[in-house]
């Protein structure tokens, strides 16, 4: 099986090309949080998918899919995470779930 690299959505790639001062301040901080968490990457990757399909945040989707996969996710566990908002934000979230599935099944 050829396992692919996450894809960054364009508009995570023209920020890394264009203000690469900017995207390297960012992505700092991000992984300072990361060391900070107390959460296994699995368990962060799936926590990560349900707030970007709270907030409808599509473009981050096949990225951070591909990302719990490699961490151990399951197809079932991913579909949940994308769901687990249902009731808080309402059907907004079912809007990332084809991209979530297309990239869970393309990784």
């Amino acid at each position: 099986m050829n396992k692919k690299q996450p894809q960054l959505s364009n508009a995570f790639q023209t920020f890394l090309n264009e203000a690469p001062q900017q995207a390297g301040a960012w992505l700092e901080m991000v992984q300072g949080l990361d060391k900070a968490s107390a959460l296994d990457k699995k368990t962060e990757e799936l926590a990560y998918l349900a707030v970007l399909a709270a907030v409808k945040m599509e473009s981050g989707i096949p990225f951070h899919v591909q990302s719990a996969k490699k961490a151990g996710a399951s197809r079932e566990e991913v579909i949940s995470a994308i769901l687990v908002g249902l009731p808080a934000s309402g059907h907004k979230v079912i809007q990332v779930l084809p991209a979530a599935i297309d990239a869970y099944d393309a990784a």
